[in-house]
């Protein structure tokens, strides 16, 4: 099926004009201010008049298909999907999860090839995941790259798998070299666990705790080391996951400022929610079961901080400090989440969110005046496909790249909630929280997947995207 939407505004992250739009064969075929085509029961003509059209969101942070240890992800590459179709995503990056001590980087993509193969309803990639650094590995990031179409690799500074400050030298040297972005966690692994283990000590375990014990300190301090890392392996740009405080958040200003290639990521949850989530004992329906329930459902790491940093983030955002809106959807069920009954540390880290990110940010952006619709486009769906090598086959409305497609209606109020939900998690963390527009239709390669809240795709419908490498993302912006 082809599809003419007329009447529309549609909305890139430089310009909006009011046209009609052609699909034929999952791509944008043509844009003019008026199509008119003989009768073709072949073409859906959609009425778009009153609604703002964008480029498919592009969410480059999701945890599907993930083993923490202590849990496994309650979504797939299917439920994942269909949650993140459902909320005007239709493109993912999928971060993959660590595979066993010492395997090979082709060890984990091969692992993650078959969990999205036949499942994703979406297209989507993934991340190369770096779990310790010898020579095989910096050789193999090489095929990685060119072969592979893996043009980005995580490593984290904490967990059992973090990499002290020689390995991440290493890492960025050699990821420098092949025109790849290294993305971080950045956290400080050390400080966490002296202050961990100090109010365990103490008997503190409640929820609040699991937020006390890993400050913005300690966030901050790694931002700020690896901003520096990055400099001594000769400028290498990389890609700060998931910033939730102001005083890191300083520190990429000040990088910008002296001209380096460091860019930042934040998640709806820190523009959103804040720490008084984690004291919280009641949900939206009365008392919890257990005390902790309620701030269980937001353990995540890094956690929720005070207003002070949300505000600074919000700041980031407007002036563009901070590059892209991601999720870091990593769900969890309630049953899975209550381990944490006996101590926040038996609580598995994540929350579901890939569902909301483009209508929160639309509604508390856009609709509240703190962003123009053109800033919110290129959050959710044009730096992001820029920067890990998707553009301009995604995140932009043009001819000849694909269909994927978002209708928003900004008349259209919704309060959210986990039974409008899609996913496999049993909790909405935005419950009861009343949004100003919403996505309508969503379109992946020109096949509507979605009307009005109803997943109307298939598995196997996504595919998966060879990525290209950072120099020729920078063909089409400036650092």
């Amino acid at each position: 099926m082809n599809v003419l939407i007329k009447n529309a505004t549609l909305v890139n992250a430089d310009t909006s004009e009011r046209a009609d739009l052609l699909t034929r064969d999952g791509i944008i075929e043509r844009i003019a201010p008026n199509i008119e085509l003989p009768e073709d029961p072949s073409v859906e003509i959609i009425n778009a008049a009153g609604h703002y059209v964008i480029p498919g969101g592009v969410d480059v942070h999701t945890h599907l298909n993930i083993d923490v240890g202590i849990a496994q992800s309650c979504d797939d590459f299917y439920s994942g999907t269909v949650s993140a179709a459902c909320g005007g995503t239709t493109t993912i990056v999928d971060h993959m999860g660590f595979g066993p001590a010492g395997c090979s980087l082709h060890h984990q993509l091969e692992r993650y090839h078959a969990f999205a193969r036949d499942k994703a309803v979406i297209d989507y990639s993934f991340h190369g995941t770096i779990q310790h650094i010898d020579d095989s590995i910096l050789e193999e990031m090489e095929s990685m790259v060119l072969e592979e179409g893996i043009s980005s690799f995580k490593l984290y500074l904490t967990y059992g798998y973090k990499l002290d400050d020689s390995q991440v030298l290493a890492a960025l040297e050699r990821l420098n070299q092949l025109n790849a972005l290294t993305c971080v966690h950045p956290e400080n692994d050390g400080a966490i666990r002296f202050l961990k283990e100090k109010v365990l000590a103490q008997g503190s375990n409640a929820p609040i705790y699991h937020a006390l014990s890993r400050p913005p300190e300690c966030e901050a301090e790694a931002v700020g080391r690896m901003i520096n890392l990055a400099t001594l392996a000769g400028d290498a740009p990389i890609y700060i996951v998931h910033l939730s405080n102001g005083i890191g958040l300083e520190y990429i200003r000040q990088a910008h400022q002296r001209g380096q290639a460091v860019f930042a990521e934040t998640c709806p949850q820190y523009l959103s929610l804040d720490i008084n989530k984690y004291n919280s004992s009641t949900g939206e329906n009365g008392a919890a079961e257990h005390p902790y329930d309620e701030g269980l459902k937001y353990i995540m790491s890094p956690p929720l901080r005070d207003s002070y940093h949300q505000n600074q983030l919000w700041q980031g955002v407007m002036d563009g400090t901070i590059s892209t809106v991601a999720t870091d959807h990593c769900a969890f069920t309630m049953a899975q989440k209550r381990a944490g009954r006996d101590g926040f540390q038996y609580c598995p880290n994540g929350i579901p969110g890939v569902e909301n990110r483009v209508p929160l940010l639309f509604s508390e952006g856009v609709m509240k005046d703190r962003i123009s619709i053109n800033h919110f486009v290129e959050l959710v769906s044009t730096r992001p496909a820029q920067l890990f090598g998707l553009y301009p086959r995604k995140g932009l409305i043009a001819e000849g790249a694909d269909a994927d497609l978002v209708i928003i209606d900004p008349k259209r109020e919704v309060t959210l909630s986990q039974r409008l939900m899609h996913g496999r998690s049993d909790y909405c963390p935005y419950e009861g929280m009343k949004l100003q527009g919403y996505p309508i239709m969503t379109l992946s390669r020109g096949e509507i997947i979605v009307r009005d809240g109803h997943f109307t795709g298939k598995p196997g419908h996504g595919q998966f995207l060879h990525r290209q490498p950072l120099n020729e993302c920078f063909r089409y912006w400036e650092k």
